[in-house]
């Protein structure tokens, strides 16, 4: 029988909170292709020449603010999954990679390869497909094996969001808040926004959201619900409506106490702890809301390690 083995990517951190460490993983992660596809005669100079020199502080004070135990969730929460997965499956080998940061994809294939794996399922903790985050995970994962004199037995994992199990635990979650706080009004869903031109260019990543948003409402059943997109970089049009922008415009057209829901993260990071429950709360409550309640994913919950085994054991 062959050994086994299971490959966890999630985007990356940076090492610290300092200015120097946030241009390290800046750089890598805004010179990624797939993340931003101006032509690198045009992008690298402005990279460079402006938004390494100024972003990095910015971000650097915004991940300040998330840091737990000295450590950032995203990482935290992401090795909490390695250790439940390996707990519940000991008879694969488990390992977490990071696509701009250590521990890097390359390393953990590395040594998933050198314990004798034979058949390797990797998959992205992106429920959703986009080019932006599992496309370039999977161009990692080719690229590494495109030399390589050892190939395994290889599955990747495109998606998840139809898989029941994730789709009821959002649904399980919402219900169970919205039992506690009966005088909620609406559900806002928001996901990661990407810009229109690479929907345009065929990344089908908002019907994907859009599926994942009314298979939850199936099981939830008739609520007033709105779906938004978040963290918009750069000038170019993004998918909308903003999450920002939405929240903003609710009070107004008498929507007041709200619950966030975010199931197009896994765990939560910079963009739900500090964009979702911190930024954009603050801009509700200025325009009149009066209850905002944010949801964390699954973060450490044993849930999402039985979604993964479910993932992995059908063949």
């Amino acid at each position: 029988m062959k050994k086994r083995g299971l490959l966890l990517v999630n985007l990356g951190t940076p090492e610290n909170t300092s200015p120097r460490a946030l241009r390290k993983y800046l750089k890598k992660f805004l010179s990624d292709r797939r993340v931003i596809k101006t032509h690198p005669l045009v992008w690298q100079p402005l990279l460079h020449g402006i938004i390494l020199n100024t972003r990095p502080r910015k971000s650097a004070r915004l991940y300040e603010k998330i840091v737990q135990e000295g450590e950032f969730p995203l990482l935290t929460y992401t090795a909490a999954q390695e250790k439940n997965l390996q707990e519940l499956c000991p008879d694969v080998e488990v390992a977490m990679g990071m696509s701009y940061s250590a521990p890097s994809i390359e390393t953990s294939l590395e040594n998933l390869l050198n314990k004798g794996v034979e058949e390797l399922t990797v998959l992205p903790m992106y429920p959703q497909y986009s080019g932006t985050t599992v496309g370039s995970v999977f161009d990692t994962v080719m690229n590494y094996f495109l030399k390589k004199d050892n190939i395994v037995d290889l599955r990747f994992i495109r998606s998840f969001y139809r898989e029941p199990l994730y789709i009821k635990y959002f649904a399980d979650k919402i219900r169970d808040a919205l039992a506690k706080e009966t005088d909620i009004e609406a559900l806002i869903f928001s996901y990661h926004g990407i810009p229109l031109s690479y929907v345009t260019a065929g990344d089908n990543y908002p019907e994907e959201c859009t599926e994942t948003t009314r298979l939850i409402m199936e099981e939830l059943g008739d609520f007033p619900h709105y779906q938004t997109y978040q963290s918009k970089f750069g000038p170019a049009e993004w998918l909308t409506p903003a999450t920002d922008d939405t929240l903003k415009k609710l009070p107004e057209q008498g929507v007041k106490k709200v619950l966030i829901v975010a199931p197009g993260f896994v765990v939560d990071c910079l963009e739900t702890l500090e964009e979702l429950e911190e930024e954009n709360r603050t801009y509700f409550l200025e325009n009149g809301g009066e209850k905002y309640i944010y949801l964390s994913p699954f973060n450490d919950d044993m849930a999402f390690a039985e979604l993964v085994k479910e993932i992995v054991e059908k063949k």
